[in-house]
């Protein structure tokens, strides 16, 4: 059972670095998420900043061809040496051609005659028709190059600014395709450029397998509705993707730039370190569960084992019987006590016994002997076993536990040192008070030296540490300036009986405020001094100090040596 506890504590101490662990975790994610965020978007933007630079150039090209004079004057063959020249400079551009304004092909820059081909149905030709201005089409596969492209065309005037052809550049694709590949700072990152019809014009990677390709029409409106920004879409390969969409405007108007984040190749690593602090943290709670089996077993449950097998032998009456304990911990102190006391009974035993000898009643000797083991090992185990009970908890109930524990062992101290047939009071103060006074006079005591039998040194001890525990952690005891008098005295009581009259006055201490529940502390004194000793208790919370008065009735004189017959537990129990 006391294994089961600790194990309990274990679990509840692992909770905080699970705790923490998981928000570790929330924020690692949340920051390599906004990280990747901003690289997605600004990857998008920098391949629309290229596009757009290579449109403002494709204008500034063809402003310049469309004034020379082959172009203005429509001479085939100068014209279709001029734009070849222009074309071999610019790889990336598959055709140059120059075009009526009814769209029949004047020249181009391979060299195909007059009227060979007609542009008249291009989206480009009609734009520039229709505003005079630089345009932009969408995709298409070239007439003459046969090959996937994207045109811009610009007007050419003649002398009076009249609009008397469309001079086009062909873009090539796949040219344009690796020009913003270096874009990309990642191999999983993917990169798709779409027109405003929504067909794919460069797709990385795999842009032989997407271009020329539609949109779905349900993902090309979730696109037009994104506007600029970043979204966790999946993407066109069906792997969920952070994405980044960036619009360029102008006269590209209509094109989207959508770059994609691989999310399970972006979180790789963050994914590998949960799985191994994970594995860390279960490592740990198995070694930590194993070691407290081991030391709940080894340090609680085997000393326990052992004060229980003595206590058994002694109620059966087995006095030479000893639980081996020893060392400075509160078990092996309080084994310790144990076996002194058997010792001191054993003793006394062999006195009894020499009696018989010399003509007593054994019979009489032996029952009064075994009667008062019965009582101080049941009494003793008694207050153990409501100790523990009244303690289950966390670590200050388990320390708190310890510290009521050796305040039992001390005092069993004290009376074996007189062979427990009691002990003085001022004894028994100075026993628990002793570890304060520190060679200071802030702890006084005065009144007359007063014997008490043995059950009046337990109840009174373990009253008297409650009261110094609880003074050292909030009361006098707490601070420097704090002072504690303790005073008693003894009374005649009004059947003739005597009374020992005691008080604790706690002073210049914290301020005092009555507490809002009764601790296991006070209902330790109140029981044991109500219960054990048919006393009176009274406890004060005044806000200059606490103030415990206690009024005990005292046996008379010939009965402290009997204070542990049965006929005494009778009238106690």
């Amino acid at each position: 059972m006391l294994t089961r506890r600790i194990l309990a504590l274990v679990a509840l101490a692992l909770m905080p670095a699970l705790a923490i662990q998981g928000y570790n975790e929330y924020a690692l994610r949340a920051s390599r998420d906004a990280a990747v965020r901003v690289d997605a978007l600004g990857s998008a933007r920098a391949a629309a900043t290229d596009l757009v630079q290579l449109a403002q150039s494709l204008q500034q090209v063809l402003d310049l061809a469309a004034v020379d004079g082959s172009v203005r004057g429509k001479d085939s063959a100068a014209c279709t040496a001029y734009l070849g020249l222009i074309s071999e400079r610019l790889p990336q551009l598959s055709l140059l051609s120059l075009a009526e304004p009814d769209g029949r092909v004047v020249c181009d820059s391979r060299g195909s005659p007059p009227g060979a081909y007609s542009n008249a149905e291009r989206a480009y030709h009609k734009r520039v028709l229709a505003t005079e201005a630089f345009a932009m089409g969408n995709f298409v596969v070239g007439v003459r190059t046969r090959q996937p492209a994207v045109h811009f065309a610009q007007p050419v005037r003649d002398a009076d600014g009249r609009l008397t052809g469309v001079i086009v550049a062909s873009v090539d694709l796949m040219q344009l395709s690796e020009r913003l590949q270096d874009v990309l700072r990642f191999a999983s990152t993917t990169l798709t450029v779409t027109d405003s019809e929504g067909t794919v014009l460069v797709r990385r990677p795999d842009h032989d397998a997407w271009v020329g390709r539609k949109l779905p029409p349900e993902r090309l409106a979730r696109l037009m509705d994104m506007g600029e920004g970043t979204r966790s879409i999946a993407g066109l390969d069906g792997r969920e993707r952070v994405v980044g969409v960036a619009e360029p405007g102008g006269v590209l108007a209509g094109v989207h730039v959508v770059v994609g984040r691989d999310r399970e190749v972006a979180f790789a690593d963050i994914d590998a370190a949960t799985e191994r602090g994970i594995a860390l943290i279960l490592l740990g709670a198995l070694l930590a569960g194993l070691a407290t089996w081991f030391g709940g077993r080894r340090f609680i449950e085997r000393p326990v084992q052992r004060l229980l097998r003595g206590a058994a032998a002694w109620q059966g009456g087995d006095l030479g019987a000893r639980t081996g304990m020893g060392g400075p911990s509160e078990f092996g102190r309080l084994g310790a006590a144990f076996d002194a006391m058997a010792g001191a009974l054993e003793r006394r035993e062999g006195e009894l016994n020499g009696a018989i000898a010399r003509g007593l009643s054994m019979q009489a000797q032996q029952t009064t002997m075994l009667h008062e083991l019965n009582h101080r090992v049941k009494n003793t185990l008694a207050t153990v076993q409501s100790l523990a009970r009244q303690s289950r908890g966390g670590e200050a109930q388990a320390a708190q536990l310890e510290a009521r524990i050796l305040a039992l062992s001390k005092t069993h101290d004290l009376l074996t040192r007189e062979d427990w047939t009691g002990a003085s009071l001022r004894e028994v103060l100075e026993n628990e008070l002793a570890p304060y006074r520190g060679g200071l006079d802030h702890i006084t005591l005065d009144g007359p030296d007063v014997a008490l039998p043995a059950r009046y040194v337990l109840a009174i001890g373990m009253t008297v540490h409650e009261l110094t525990t609880n003074a050292a952690k909030y009361g006098a005891l707490s601070t420097a300036g704090g002072r504690v008098g303790i005073m008693w005295r003894l009374a005649q009581g009004e059947g003739g009986g005597r009374y020992l009259k005691l008080d604790w006055q706690e002073s210049e201490g914290p301020l005092v405020e009555p507490p809002r529940r009764q601790g296991f502390g006070t209902r330790l004194i109140t029981g044991g001094m109500q219960r054990e000793l048919g006393g009176q208790v009274s406890l004060t919370f005044d806000s200059s100090g606490l103030r415990c008065s206690l009024d005990l009735p005292l046996p008379c004189s010939n009965e402290r040596a009997s204070m542990l017959s049965p006929v005494a537990d009778e009238r106690h129990h």
